[in-house]
Protein backbone atom coordinates (compact mmCIF):
# COMPACT_ATOMS: atom_id res chain seq x y z
CA UNK A 1 0.00 0.00 0.00
CA UNK A 2 1.24 3.75 -0.67
CA UNK A 3 -0.67 6.77 -0.04
CA UNK A 4 -1.11 9.52 -2.86
CA UNK A 5 -2.62 13.11 -2.40
CA UNK A 6 -6.73 12.95 -3.00
CA UNK A 7 -6.48 15.22 -6.55
CA UNK A 8 -3.96 12.48 -7.70
CA UNK A 9 -7.00 9.81 -6.72
CA UNK A 10 -9.47 11.63 -8.82
CA UNK A 11 -7.59 12.03 -11.62
CA UNK A 12 -6.44 8.35 -11.54
CA UNK A 13 -10.28 7.00 -11.06
CA UNK A 14 -11.15 9.27 -14.72
CA UNK A 15 -8.42 7.26 -15.50
CA UNK A 16 -9.60 4.00 -14.74
CA UNK A 17 -13.04 4.41 -15.99
CA UNK A 18 -12.06 5.72 -19.71
CA UNK A 19 -10.09 2.72 -19.79
CA UNK A 20 -13.13 0.50 -19.33
CA UNK A 21 -14.80 2.45 -21.44
CA UNK A 22 -12.52 1.59 -24.36
CA UNK A 23 -11.75 -1.55 -23.08
CA UNK A 24 -15.73 -2.02 -23.73
CA UNK A 25 -16.35 -0.34 -26.89
CA UNK A 26 -12.88 -1.64 -29.05
CA UNK A 27 -13.51 -5.16 -27.79
CA UNK A 28 -16.58 -7.04 -28.83
CA UNK A 29 -18.99 -8.28 -26.56
CA UNK A 30 -18.08 -12.41 -26.90
CA UNK A 31 -14.11 -11.72 -25.54
CA UNK A 32 -13.58 -11.40 -21.94
CA UNK A 33 -10.69 -8.93 -20.47
CA UNK A 34 -8.52 -9.50 -17.23
CA UNK A 35 -8.72 -6.67 -15.32
CA UNK A 36 -6.09 -5.93 -12.45
CA UNK A 37 -7.13 -5.00 -8.76
CA UNK A 38 -5.89 -2.03 -7.79
CA UNK A 39 -6.43 -0.60 -4.28
CA UNK A 40 -5.04 2.71 -2.92
CA UNK A 41 -4.98 3.57 1.28
CA UNK A 42 -5.78 6.78 3.67
CA UNK A 43 -8.29 9.35 1.22
CA UNK A 44 -7.71 7.28 -2.28
CA UNK A 45 -10.09 5.47 -3.87
CA UNK A 46 -10.42 1.51 -4.18
CA UNK A 47 -11.36 0.39 -7.26
CA UNK A 48 -12.04 -3.43 -7.97
CA UNK A 49 -12.33 -4.82 -11.67
CA UNK A 50 -14.18 -8.33 -11.28
CA UNK A 51 -12.13 -10.73 -13.88
CA UNK A 52 -13.34 -12.55 -16.36
CA UNK A 53 -16.37 -10.44 -16.71
CA UNK A 54 -18.33 -11.05 -19.68
CA UNK A 55 -18.81 -7.16 -21.49
CA UNK A 56 -22.22 -6.30 -22.33
CA UNK A 57 -23.10 -6.21 -26.03
CA UNK A 58 -23.29 -1.96 -27.47
CA UNK A 59 -25.55 -0.48 -29.74
CA UNK A 60 -23.61 -1.30 -33.14
CA UNK A 61 -25.83 2.20 -34.57
CA UNK A 62 -26.71 5.10 -33.66
CA UNK A 63 -30.44 6.31 -33.35
CA UNK A 64 -29.85 9.53 -35.59
CA UNK A 65 -29.16 6.90 -38.55
CA UNK A 66 -26.69 6.89 -41.05
CA UNK A 67 -25.26 10.21 -42.21
CA UNK A 68 -26.18 10.46 -46.13
CA UNK A 69 -23.95 11.09 -48.64
CA UNK A 70 -23.46 14.36 -49.87
CA UNK A 71 -22.33 13.76 -53.62
CA UNK A 72 -25.43 13.34 -55.80
CA UNK A 73 -24.42 11.24 -59.18
CA UNK A 74 -21.62 11.44 -61.26
CA UNK A 75 -20.95 15.03 -60.80
CA UNK A 76 -23.41 17.19 -58.18
CA UNK A 77 -22.45 17.40 -54.65
CA UNK A 78 -23.63 19.73 -51.41
CA UNK A 79 -21.75 22.93 -50.86
CA UNK A 80 -19.91 22.41 -47.58
CA UNK A 81 -20.29 25.11 -45.07
CA UNK A 82 -17.01 25.37 -43.30
CA UNK A 83 -19.04 26.56 -40.06
CA UNK A 84 -21.19 23.57 -40.01
CA UNK A 85 -20.42 20.71 -37.11
CA UNK A 86 -23.25 18.44 -37.53
CA UNK A 87 -22.78 15.74 -40.28
CA UNK A 88 -26.52 16.72 -41.53
CA UNK A 89 -26.25 21.06 -42.05
CA UNK A 90 -28.85 23.32 -41.05
CA UNK A 91 -31.45 23.30 -43.71
CA UNK A 92 -31.20 26.71 -44.52
CA UNK A 93 -27.48 26.14 -45.71
CA UNK A 94 -27.85 23.34 -48.07
CA UNK A 95 -26.80 24.38 -51.65
CA UNK A 96 -25.89 23.01 -55.03
CA UNK A 97 -22.74 22.85 -56.11
CA UNK A 98 -21.41 20.99 -59.25
CA UNK A 99 -17.45 19.66 -59.29
CA UNK A 100 -17.56 19.49 -63.31
CA UNK A 101 -20.09 21.28 -65.54
CA UNK A 102 -23.35 19.24 -66.11
CA UNK A 103 -23.48 17.36 -68.94
CA UNK A 104 -26.14 15.05 -68.95
CA UNK A 105 -30.00 15.47 -68.23
CA UNK A 106 -32.63 12.62 -67.39
CA UNK A 107 -36.42 13.92 -68.42
CA UNK A 108 -39.06 12.20 -66.70
CA UNK A 109 -42.21 13.07 -68.17
CA UNK A 110 -46.09 11.61 -67.26
CA UNK A 111 -46.86 9.07 -69.67
CA UNK A 112 -50.29 9.28 -70.94
CA UNK A 113 -50.66 13.08 -70.58
CA UNK A 114 -51.40 14.78 -74.16
CA UNK A 115 -51.41 17.73 -71.90
CA UNK A 116 -47.48 17.48 -70.77
CA UNK A 117 -46.23 16.90 -74.97
CA UNK A 118 -45.75 20.27 -75.74
CA UNK A 119 -44.18 21.00 -72.36
CA UNK A 120 -42.04 17.99 -73.21
CA UNK A 121 -40.70 19.15 -76.61
CA UNK A 122 -39.84 22.61 -75.62
CA UNK A 123 -38.21 21.59 -72.70
CA UNK A 124 -36.22 18.66 -74.55
CA UNK A 125 -35.40 21.49 -77.54
CA UNK A 126 -34.22 23.82 -75.03
CA UNK A 127 -31.88 21.31 -73.36
CA UNK A 128 -30.43 20.02 -76.39
CA UNK A 129 -30.24 23.59 -78.80
CA UNK A 130 -29.58 25.86 -76.07
CA UNK A 131 -27.86 23.88 -73.86
CA UNK A 132 -26.02 21.61 -75.71
CA UNK A 133 -27.08 18.42 -73.46
CA UNK A 134 -27.01 14.92 -73.33
CA UNK A 135 -31.03 14.17 -72.89
CA UNK A 136 -31.82 10.85 -71.38
CA UNK A 137 -35.41 9.92 -71.60
CA UNK A 138 -37.20 6.37 -71.21
CA UNK A 139 -37.93 4.12 -74.86
CA UNK A 140 -41.93 3.74 -73.56
CA UNK A 141 -41.95 7.49 -73.77
CA UNK A 142 -40.93 8.20 -76.96
CA UNK A 143 -43.09 5.51 -77.96
CA UNK A 144 -45.84 7.72 -78.02
CA UNK A 145 -47.65 8.37 -81.59
CA UNK A 146 -47.91 12.31 -80.86
CA UNK A 147 -43.86 11.58 -80.28
CA UNK A 148 -42.79 9.48 -82.65
CA UNK A 149 -45.17 10.85 -85.69
CA UNK A 150 -44.16 14.43 -85.13
CA UNK A 151 -42.00 14.79 -87.96
CA UNK A 152 -40.32 18.20 -87.00
CA UNK A 153 -39.52 16.98 -83.18
CA UNK A 154 -37.94 13.57 -85.10
CA UNK A 155 -34.75 15.73 -85.62
CA UNK A 156 -34.44 16.04 -81.59
CA UNK A 157 -35.16 12.63 -80.93
CA UNK A 158 -32.40 11.10 -82.85
CA UNK A 159 -29.88 12.80 -80.50
CA UNK A 160 -31.93 11.42 -77.07
CA UNK A 161 -30.43 8.32 -75.12
CA UNK A 162 -33.26 6.10 -74.06
CA UNK A 163 -33.31 3.58 -71.58
CA UNK A 164 -35.04 0.98 -69.91
CA UNK A 165 -36.27 0.65 -66.55
CA UNK A 166 -35.46 -1.92 -64.59
CA UNK A 167 -32.96 -3.70 -67.68
CA UNK A 168 -30.62 -0.11 -68.37
CA UNK A 169 -28.43 0.64 -65.76
CA UNK A 170 -27.99 4.90 -65.75
CA UNK A 171 -26.91 5.64 -62.15
CA UNK A 172 -23.57 6.79 -63.62
CA UNK A 173 -24.68 8.50 -66.69
CA UNK A 174 -26.89 11.00 -65.51
CA UNK A 175 -26.12 14.51 -63.94
CA UNK A 176 -29.51 15.67 -63.01
CA UNK A 177 -32.94 15.34 -63.34
CA UNK A 178 -36.48 16.95 -64.58
CA UNK A 179 -39.24 15.63 -64.10
CA UNK A 180 -42.17 16.82 -65.32
CA UNK A 181 -45.76 16.18 -64.33
CA UNK A 182 -47.00 15.47 -60.60
CA UNK A 183 -45.22 13.57 -57.51
CA UNK A 184 -45.21 10.48 -58.91
CA UNK A 185 -42.46 11.32 -61.24
CA UNK A 186 -40.37 12.07 -58.42
CA UNK A 187 -41.27 8.81 -56.90
CA UNK A 188 -40.39 6.85 -60.23
CA UNK A 189 -36.80 8.84 -60.12
CA UNK A 190 -36.70 7.66 -56.73
CA UNK A 191 -37.09 4.25 -57.87
CA UNK A 192 -34.42 4.30 -60.60
CA UNK A 193 -31.70 4.68 -58.31
CA UNK A 194 -30.51 2.63 -56.01
CA UNK A 195 -27.58 4.17 -54.28
CA UNK A 196 -26.72 7.86 -55.11
CA UNK A 197 -29.34 9.66 -56.74
CA UNK A 198 -28.78 12.50 -58.81
CA UNK A 199 -30.19 16.34 -58.02
CA UNK A 200 -34.24 16.07 -58.92
CA UNK A 201 -36.13 19.69 -60.53
CA UNK A 202 -39.48 18.69 -60.37
CA UNK A 203 -42.33 20.78 -62.56
CA UNK A 204 -45.71 20.92 -61.43
CA UNK A 205 -47.55 19.75 -63.95
CA UNK A 206 -49.52 17.28 -62.56
CA UNK A 207 -52.66 17.55 -60.22
CA UNK A 208 -51.35 17.85 -56.66
CA UNK A 209 -47.88 19.14 -56.47
CA UNK A 210 -46.82 18.64 -53.36
CA UNK A 211 -43.30 18.05 -54.26
CA UNK A 212 -43.22 19.68 -57.39
CA UNK A 213 -42.63 23.20 -56.58
CA UNK A 214 -41.21 24.58 -59.98
CA UNK A 215 -43.72 26.54 -62.32
CA UNK A 216 -43.02 25.88 -65.82
CA UNK A 217 -43.96 29.06 -66.99
CA UNK A 218 -39.87 31.03 -66.70
CA UNK A 219 -38.48 27.13 -67.01
CA UNK A 220 -35.75 28.70 -69.33
CA UNK A 221 -34.16 30.53 -66.49
CA UNK A 222 -35.06 28.57 -63.65
CA UNK A 223 -33.28 25.46 -65.48
CA UNK A 224 -30.25 27.59 -66.14
CA UNK A 225 -29.89 28.42 -62.79
CA UNK A 226 -29.65 25.08 -61.64
CA UNK A 227 -27.02 24.35 -64.53
CA UNK A 228 -25.08 27.26 -62.90
CA UNK A 229 -25.56 25.92 -59.53
CA UNK A 230 -27.10 28.79 -57.85
CA UNK A 231 -29.88 26.49 -55.61
CA UNK A 232 -31.22 25.65 -52.81
CA UNK A 233 -31.92 21.51 -51.54
CA UNK A 234 -33.77 19.34 -49.33
CA UNK A 235 -32.11 15.95 -49.06
CA UNK A 236 -35.24 13.28 -48.83
CA UNK A 237 -34.43 10.75 -47.08
CA UNK A 238 -35.28 6.86 -47.79
CA UNK A 239 -36.09 3.64 -46.32
CA UNK A 240 -33.47 0.76 -47.51
CA UNK A 241 -36.36 -2.27 -47.43
CA UNK A 242 -35.30 -5.43 -47.68
CA UNK A 243 -38.03 -8.53 -47.90
CA UNK A 244 -36.50 -12.03 -46.99
CA UNK A 245 -39.06 -14.27 -48.64
CA UNK A 246 -39.56 -18.46 -47.26
CA UNK A 247 -39.94 -20.57 -50.41
CA UNK A 248 -41.09 -23.82 -49.26
CA UNK A 249 -40.87 -26.88 -52.22
CA UNK A 250 -41.92 -30.03 -51.68
CA UNK A 251 -39.27 -32.73 -52.94
CA UNK A 252 -40.57 -35.24 -55.22
CA UNK A 253 -39.94 -39.05 -54.58
CA UNK A 254 -40.37 -42.18 -57.02
CA UNK A 255 -42.39 -44.75 -55.75
CA UNK A 256 -41.41 -48.81 -56.37
CA UNK A 257 -44.13 -48.23 -60.01
CA UNK A 258 -41.77 -45.25 -60.92
CA UNK A 259 -44.32 -42.84 -60.03
CA UNK A 260 -43.68 -39.38 -59.02
CA UNK A 261 -45.15 -37.97 -56.01
CA UNK A 262 -45.16 -34.72 -54.64
CA UNK A 263 -45.73 -34.92 -50.84
CA UNK A 264 -42.20 -35.94 -50.15
CA UNK A 265 -39.45 -33.86 -47.98
CA UNK A 266 -40.01 -29.81 -47.57
CA UNK A 267 -37.12 -28.10 -48.72
CA UNK A 268 -36.30 -24.56 -47.54
CA UNK A 269 -34.76 -21.56 -49.43
CA UNK A 270 -34.60 -18.00 -48.78
CA UNK A 271 -34.67 -14.91 -51.53
CA UNK A 272 -33.54 -11.69 -50.74
CA UNK A 273 -34.86 -8.33 -52.66
CA UNK A 274 -34.13 -4.80 -51.54
CA UNK A 275 -35.85 -1.20 -52.60
CA UNK A 276 -35.17 2.36 -51.72
CA UNK A 277 -38.33 4.21 -50.88
CA UNK A 278 -39.23 7.82 -50.85
CA UNK A 279 -42.30 7.74 -49.55
CA UNK A 280 -43.83 5.15 -47.00
CA UNK A 281 -43.82 0.87 -47.10
CA UNK A 282 -47.33 0.04 -46.46
CA UNK A 283 -48.43 -3.43 -45.38
CA UNK A 284 -52.18 -4.39 -45.40
CA UNK A 285 -54.51 -7.57 -45.26
CA UNK A 286 -54.99 -7.71 -49.51
CA UNK A 287 -58.20 -8.78 -50.15
CA UNK A 288 -59.25 -10.81 -47.36
CA UNK A 289 -61.96 -9.94 -44.82
CA UNK A 290 -59.70 -10.91 -41.75
CA UNK A 291 -58.11 -8.82 -40.08
CA UNK A 292 -54.40 -7.98 -40.64
CA UNK A 293 -52.67 -9.26 -37.84
CA UNK A 294 -48.85 -8.67 -37.64
CA UNK A 295 -45.77 -8.47 -35.42
CA UNK A 296 -43.57 -4.81 -35.44
CA UNK A 297 -40.11 -5.64 -34.00
CA UNK A 298 -37.50 -2.19 -32.93
CA UNK A 299 -33.93 -3.66 -33.26
CA UNK A 300 -35.45 -7.16 -32.77
CA UNK A 301 -37.48 -6.75 -29.56
CA UNK A 302 -40.99 -7.02 -30.17
CA UNK A 303 -43.15 -3.47 -29.69
CA UNK A 304 -46.54 -4.46 -30.40
CA UNK A 305 -48.74 -6.40 -32.91
CA UNK A 306 -50.85 -4.40 -35.71
CA UNK A 307 -54.39 -5.61 -35.84
CA UNK A 308 -56.13 -3.84 -38.20
CA UNK A 309 -56.12 -3.14 -41.70
CA UNK A 310 -52.66 -2.81 -41.90
CA UNK A 311 -50.02 -0.53 -40.98
CA UNK A 312 -47.72 2.38 -42.52
CA UNK A 313 -44.01 3.04 -42.45
CA UNK A 314 -43.06 6.33 -43.78
CA UNK A 315 -40.13 8.59 -44.40
CA UNK A 316 -40.63 12.36 -43.42
CA UNK A 317 -41.85 12.96 -46.87
CA UNK A 318 -44.23 10.13 -47.06
CA UNK A 319 -45.77 11.96 -43.59
CA UNK A 320 -47.70 14.24 -46.23
CA UNK A 321 -49.30 11.53 -48.36
CA UNK A 322 -50.91 8.18 -47.29
CA UNK A 323 -50.00 8.29 -43.32
CA UNK A 324 -51.82 11.89 -43.17
CA UNK A 325 -54.65 10.33 -44.35
CA UNK A 326 -54.88 7.77 -41.46
CA UNK A 327 -54.18 10.49 -39.01
CA UNK A 328 -50.28 10.95 -38.30
CA UNK A 329 -48.50 14.16 -38.23
CA UNK A 330 -46.74 15.91 -40.93
CA UNK A 331 -42.95 15.70 -40.84
CA UNK A 332 -40.48 18.59 -42.24
CA UNK A 333 -38.61 16.34 -45.00
CA UNK A 334 -34.81 18.00 -42.87
CA UNK A 335 -36.44 15.66 -39.59
CA UNK A 336 -34.19 12.61 -39.55
CA UNK A 337 -37.14 9.67 -38.39
CA UNK A 338 -39.71 7.25 -39.16
CA UNK A 339 -43.13 7.24 -39.02
CA UNK A 340 -45.14 4.20 -37.88
CA UNK A 341 -48.70 4.61 -38.33
CA UNK A 342 -51.60 1.91 -37.63
CA UNK A 343 -54.18 1.68 -40.56
CA UNK A 344 -57.60 1.20 -38.86
CA UNK A 345 -56.29 -0.27 -35.86
CA UNK A 346 -59.11 -2.86 -33.89
CA UNK A 347 -58.02 -0.27 -30.70
CA UNK A 348 -58.86 3.00 -28.95
CA UNK A 349 -55.22 3.92 -27.92
CA UNK A 350 -52.97 2.49 -31.06
CA UNK A 351 -51.69 6.40 -31.95
CA UNK A 352 -49.30 7.06 -34.83
CA UNK A 353 -45.72 7.17 -33.26
CA UNK A 354 -42.10 8.21 -34.55
CA UNK A 355 -38.99 6.46 -33.70
CA UNK A 356 -35.34 7.51 -34.29
CA UNK A 357 -33.96 7.43 -37.87
CA UNK A 358 -31.64 5.24 -37.16
CA UNK A 359 -33.38 2.38 -35.62
CA UNK A 360 -34.10 -1.05 -37.74
CA UNK A 361 -37.73 -2.10 -37.72
CA UNK A 362 -38.90 -5.78 -39.03
CA UNK A 363 -42.84 -6.62 -39.83
CA UNK A 364 -43.49 -10.69 -40.09
CA UNK A 365 -47.32 -12.32 -39.72
CA UNK A 366 -47.67 -13.46 -36.35
CA UNK A 367 -48.54 -17.09 -35.75
CA UNK A 368 -51.98 -15.88 -35.27
CA UNK A 369 -52.58 -14.17 -38.10
CA UNK A 370 -55.54 -16.17 -40.05
CA UNK A 371 -54.53 -15.11 -43.35
CA UNK A 372 -51.41 -13.79 -45.41
CA UNK A 373 -50.47 -10.04 -45.55
CA UNK A 374 -49.64 -7.67 -48.88
CA UNK A 375 -47.22 -5.16 -49.19
CA UNK A 376 -46.33 -2.16 -51.28
CA UNK A 377 -43.44 0.37 -51.76
CA UNK A 378 -44.41 3.83 -52.62
CA UNK A 379 -47.45 2.56 -54.36
CA UNK A 380 -45.69 0.14 -56.79
CA UNK A 381 -44.03 -3.53 -56.59
CA UNK A 382 -47.45 -5.06 -54.90
CA UNK A 383 -46.21 -8.83 -53.15
CA UNK A 384 -47.58 -10.97 -50.36
CA UNK A 385 -46.43 -11.81 -47.29
CA UNK A 386 -46.58 -15.17 -46.09
CA UNK A 387 -45.64 -16.86 -42.65
CA UNK A 388 -41.82 -16.68 -42.14
CA UNK A 389 -41.59 -13.80 -44.54
CA UNK A 390 -40.52 -10.62 -43.47
CA UNK A 391 -39.49 -7.15 -44.17
CA UNK A 392 -36.93 -5.08 -42.83
CA UNK A 393 -36.88 -1.02 -42.86
CA UNK A 394 -34.12 1.15 -41.90
CA UNK A 395 -33.06 4.47 -43.04
CA UNK A 396 -31.19 4.58 -46.25
CA UNK A 397 -27.94 6.67 -46.77
CA UNK A 398 -28.79 7.59 -50.28
CA UNK A 399 -30.99 10.59 -49.74
CA UNK A 400 -33.06 12.12 -52.99
CA UNK A 401 -31.64 15.58 -53.64
CA UNK A 402 -34.54 17.55 -54.45
CA UNK A 403 -34.12 21.23 -55.61
CA UNK A 404 -35.84 24.15 -54.27
CA UNK A 405 -37.75 26.65 -55.92
CA UNK A 406 -36.68 29.39 -52.77
CA UNK A 407 -35.36 27.18 -49.44
CA UNK A 408 -36.90 23.88 -47.63
CA UNK A 409 -38.20 25.51 -44.99
CA UNK A 410 -40.57 28.07 -47.24
CA UNK A 411 -41.57 25.71 -49.74
CA UNK A 412 -42.57 22.99 -47.46
CA UNK A 413 -45.03 25.85 -46.03
CA UNK A 414 -46.04 26.80 -49.33
CA UNK A 415 -47.02 23.15 -50.51
CA UNK A 416 -49.04 22.31 -46.93
CA UNK A 417 -51.02 25.89 -47.41
CA UNK A 418 -51.25 25.86 -51.37
CA UNK A 419 -51.98 21.74 -51.70
CA UNK A 420 -53.32 20.82 -48.26
CA UNK A 421 -54.88 23.86 -47.41
CA UNK A 422 -53.78 23.58 -43.95
CA UNK A 423 -55.34 25.51 -41.43
CA UNK A 424 -57.47 27.28 -43.76
CA UNK A 425 -60.52 28.92 -41.59
CA UNK A 426 -62.37 31.75 -41.81
CA UNK A 427 -60.54 34.98 -39.79
CA UNK A 428 -62.45 35.75 -36.44
CA UNK A 429 -63.90 39.44 -36.25
CA UNK A 430 -62.11 42.01 -35.13
CA UNK A 431 -64.41 42.89 -31.57
CA UNK A 432 -64.56 46.21 -30.85
CA UNK A 433 -64.69 47.78 -27.16
CA UNK A 434 -68.37 48.56 -27.75
CA UNK A 435 -68.66 44.78 -28.31
CA UNK A 436 -66.82 43.93 -25.64
CA UNK A 437 -69.57 45.91 -22.98
CA UNK A 438 -72.19 43.58 -24.51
Amino acid sequence: FYTVPHSLCLSLQHTLITLALYCSEVHPPTTTRRLSTITLKRGTLSVIMSRNARLRSRRPQSLHGPSPVTTFGPKACMLQNPHTVMHIQDPASQRLTWNKPPKSVLVIKKIRDASLLQPFKELCMFLTEMKDLIVYVEKKVLEDPAISDDENFGAITKKFCTFRDDLDDISNRVDFIICLGGDGTLLYASSLFQESVPPVMAFHLGSLGFLTPFKFDTYQSQVTQIIEGNAAIVLRSRLKVRVLKENCEKKARVDDNCIILTNGDVESSRRAVQYQVLNEVVVDRGPSSYLSNVDLFLDGHLITTVQGDGVIVSTPTGSTAYAVAAGASMIHPNVPAIMITPICPHSLSFRPIVVPAGVELKIMLSREARNTAWVSFDGRKRQEICHGDSITITTSCFPVPSICFRDPVNDWFESLAQCLHWNVRKKQNYLSSEDEEF
